[in-house]
């Protein structure tokens, strides 16, 4: 419903402007009269369908009660009835928040907030004193639905699935340990992206991913046509024993990357130039002679060690060639994993650690469901 002119000129009428926005200023008014509104035709309801199934119940007065919104405290007068039935869907009996107030904390918290940003934010901006652990309350809160998301089904087939890992320091038996966070995106035939799960490394090495295999086999993948791996020893064997039809493909800009660190600052720009022969090449063949080019060339008897790296990934390599270029453009340039990346590491940076895997994954959830939804265009192939 629109509010008229004349509605808003007696709304405005005496006030100082810059108290229309403050604390206990018009807005914070309007929400009191118009919550306290809304309790009151829901009782008239209630006692409207009791009266109805032959129930004797009238009012019986109100009761004050302070609840936080998203900005401010208010103090509603909550009615009440006689025979004390009347439980408000607004605003329940032992609830103190209105939905926004939560939505509004989990939005900070998902920005990488801490809780102690989060109090001093809501302090200074809206004056209300919330304690550590409601902020916490309210967050965890998100586990249950971070267990339902990471147990839902998945489609049958997934064309392209990346695997990548991200390290973040997290408090385990008394100390902190750097930790591997896995992220599985998934492209869907259509070229949608979709994160298909999170997991945390809890064992070293092939029983880990193995286990993460089967996790999404379970959940209803029954093939991927091609995976897109950072390299790790023993994750390509872990893939090929769940889904033995699956292309296991070598990240190229892992594989640069792990190049550029056996170099100094000013070789690594013609040490990627150099490399580029290699993974653009149009045949396996001829990449390799490429990757012996490079040997036997300045590069390669500077930094032997380059060579010795893409050697021991070269199986994995190998299927990169076959694809059309379009196919092999999205895999080399991992647009969309390095992007995540970045999000997550804008968000855990200003942490330090954290106090335990549920705190990490409640934050890594938040971060990758909010860059979901900027998901609008898939990538073009082709």
């Amino acid at each position: 419903m629109a509010i008229d002119n004349d509605t808003l000129d007696q709304l405005l009428a005496g006030r100082d402007p810059q108290d229309l926005f403050a604390k206990d200023g018009l807005l914070d008014e309007l929400r009191k009269a118009l919550s306290e509104r809304m309790l009151s035709a829901e009782l008239d309801d209630h006692l409207e369908n009791e009266g109805a199934a032959g129930a004797i119940n009238r009012r019986n007065g109100s009761s004050r009660k302070t609840v936080l919104t998203g900005t401010s405290k208010v103090t509603l007068a909550v009615p009440r009835d006689r025979a004390g039935t009347f439980d408000p869907k607004l605003i329940a009996k032992y609830q103190r928040r209105f939905p926004d107030f939560d939505d509004k904390i989990i939005s900070m918290y998902a920005r990488g907030m801490t809780v102690r940003e989060i109090r001093g934010h809501l302090e200074e901006l809206y004056g209300i004193d919330v304690s550590p652990d409601l902020i916490s309350t309210v967050t965890d809160a998100v586990l249950e639905t971070v267990a339902e998301w990471q147990g839902r089904p998945l489609d049958t087939c997934y064309p392209l699935v990346f695997f990548d890992a991200i390290r973040v320091k997290i408090r385990d038996e008394g100390f902190v340990r750097n930790k591997a966070v896995y992220i599985a995106l998934g492209i869907q035939p259509d070229g949608t992206k979709e994160v298909l799960g999170i997991w945390i490394e809890q064992t070293e090495g092939a029983k880990f991913w193995l286990r993460v295999m089967n996790e999404l086999k379970n959940r209803g993948i029954a093939d991927i046509l091609i995976a897109v791996v950072d390299g790790l020893k023993g994750f390509p064997e872990a893939i090929n024993a769940v889904f033995p039809e699956t292309i296991v493909q070598t990240c190229i800009v892992h594989l640069i990357r792990n190049s550029m660190s056996f170099a100094s600052w000013k070789d690594r720009k013609p040490i990627a130039q150099a490399l580029r022969s290699v993974y653009r090449a149009e045949t396996p063949e001829a990449g390799l002679a490429a990757l012996e080019a490079f040997e036997e060339g300045h590069w390669g008897r500077k930094h032997p060690a380059i060579v010795q790296s893409w050697r021991r990934h070269w199986d994995q390599v190998i299927p990169f060639f076959a694809f059309p270029e379009g196919v092999r453009r999205i895999i080399y340039t991992t647009n969309a994993i390095e992007a995540l990346n970045s999000k997550i590491r804008r968000a855990v940076r200003t942490r330090g650690h954290f106090p335990g895997d549920d705190g990490a994954m409640k934050l890594l959830y938040l971060v990758l469901n909010h860059a979901a939804d900027e998901w609008k265009r898939p990538p073009r192939v082709g």
